[in-house]
């Protein structure tokens, strides 16, 4: 360690100490990353730097590089840092949301370009490649990951610029190999002869559960607003890449077309991340509860939770879970079977357990300390109704909060009883 004059050991900046690699466990990251004590006054909370400009030292001597709010923030700096860290490595550029974030990463593709798309993904990120970039010009296909990774070799072309997906997938909890994927598109020359860019939406596994960058993603993406955040307070979005050019090219997007976080915003994200780790575990507790519960009851047509290995709703691609993901994240989905005391269709009987349920709010998103329940077809997917995309209207998602397990089961007992 350097000495100072007077033989006095000197500490290291508290970002250079905290942004050591020391080997530590997710759990201290989830802590620790980004979140270091204040270089000024060595608060432990970090302050928010609520600002919209910096004063200058002179015509063209920003202090330390801040010179306007958009183009940079130290709350928000942090929060990338943080995001970065518990990815794996790499740079985060943070965004107003991850619609936010979805659209900057869109930007990389250019008219006459294509993207491969899995074939289950968010009704937003659907709209917004069919009603925003294909009357530009910009092609997407989609295409069946999670059967066969190689499945993507199908739908390559001199013009693809991206490979895009979720896993696992919203809504119906699909999941696709990533390296396997990697692997397929290892040898093709797309887009200007280069190889595609493989983007993977981490939102409904969090790094707490599965770090893509590890298995051969080239960014990682969320919305913060879900797992990160978790406490359903903020609305924020997140992206992480390996790839120097990437990420400065996301950077000018940033700065340039300014979907910009708020620095309270970025906070909040922060904030819950120190918390990350144990609302992963009870996230997945509760989830493994209440899909061994569903998968239990006749009245129930089809589970899916990749945790369910055995039986008749075994997740079909369980290995994969086993291979790619620590733990199995706390999204269930689930369609009802027809009857039940009132004999009304499957779809019937969906809307009356979600308008039913006591300790589960009936809302979109997902990912927040409280236990969500929504109707795909009706809600988030609405969107892709009538395409190739469209969701069976029964199906119910369930996102698993960190109440207490017997409650939510109490809760869902008797909203399937009645339905």
């Amino acid at each position: 360690m350097p000495l100072d004059p007077d033989g006095t050991p000197q500490q290291q900046p508290f970002a250079e100490r905290y942004g050591t690699d020391e080997g530590w466990s997710f759990g201290t990251l989830s802590v620790h990353a980004g979140q270091e004590p204040d270089e000024q006054t060595g608060a432990v909370a970090p302050p928010i730097y609520q600002t919209s400009t910096y004063a200058q030292d002179g015509i063209g001597r920003p202090r330390d590089g801040w010179e306007y709010a958009r183009t940079g923030n130290p709350t928000r700096r942090r929060l990338e840092r943080a995001v970065a860290a518990l990815e794996g490595g790499g740079e985060g550029i943070a965004f107003s949301s991850g619609a936010a974030a979805t659209a900057m990463l869109a930007e990389l593709a250019l008219p006459g370009d294509e993207v491969v798309i899995g074939d289950d993904v968010y009704g937003g990120t659907y709209r917004l490649f069919e009603r925003v970039l294909r009357p530009k010009g910009i092609i997407a296909r989609y295409v069946d990951l999670a059967t066969d990774p190689a499945n993507v070799r199908s739908a390559l072309s001199p013009r693809t610029r991206l490979v895009w997906f979720e896993t696992p997938t919203n809504p119906l909890l699909k999941l696709v190999d990533i390296a396997g994927v990697a692997d397929a598109i290892a040898s093709h020359h797309g887009a200007d002869g280069q190889r595609p860019l493989l983007v993977v939406d981490n939102t409904f596994a969090s790094p707490a559960v599965q770090r893509p960058l590890e298995h051969g993603a080239d960014i990682v993406f969320h919305s913060a607003t879900k797992y990160l955040g978790g406490h359903s307070d903020t609305v924020n979005g997140i992206v992480v890449t390996s790839r120097p050019a990437v990420a400065e090219r996301l950077r000018f997007l940033q700065n340039a077309i300014g979907a910009v976080p708020g620095p309270f915003d970025c906070f909040l994200v922060l904030r819950g991340l120190r918390t990350l780790a144990l609302r992963a575990e009870r996230h997945a507790t509760n989830a493994a509860a209440i899909a061994t519960f569903l998968a239990a009851r006749d009245d129930v047509e089809l589970v899916r939770y990749p945790g369910l290995r055995t039986g008749r709703h075994a997740h079909p691609q369980a290995a994969i879970a086993a291979r790619q993901m620590r733990g199995f994240g706390g999204m269930v989905s689930f369609v009802p079977r027809a009857g039940g005391a009132h004999g009304r269709t499957g779809p019937e009987r969906a809307i009356a357990i979600c308008e039913s349920t006591r300790l589960f709010t009936l809302a979109e998103s997902l990912g927040g300390v409280e236990s969500l329940i929504e109707l795909p077809a009706a809600m988030t997917h609405a969107s892709v109704a009538g395409s190739p995309l469209a969701v069976d209207p029964a199906l119910i998602r369930l996102s698993c909060g960190i109440e207490g397990a017997a409650d939510l089961l109490a809760d869902l007992t008797a909203a399937l009883d009645r339905a």
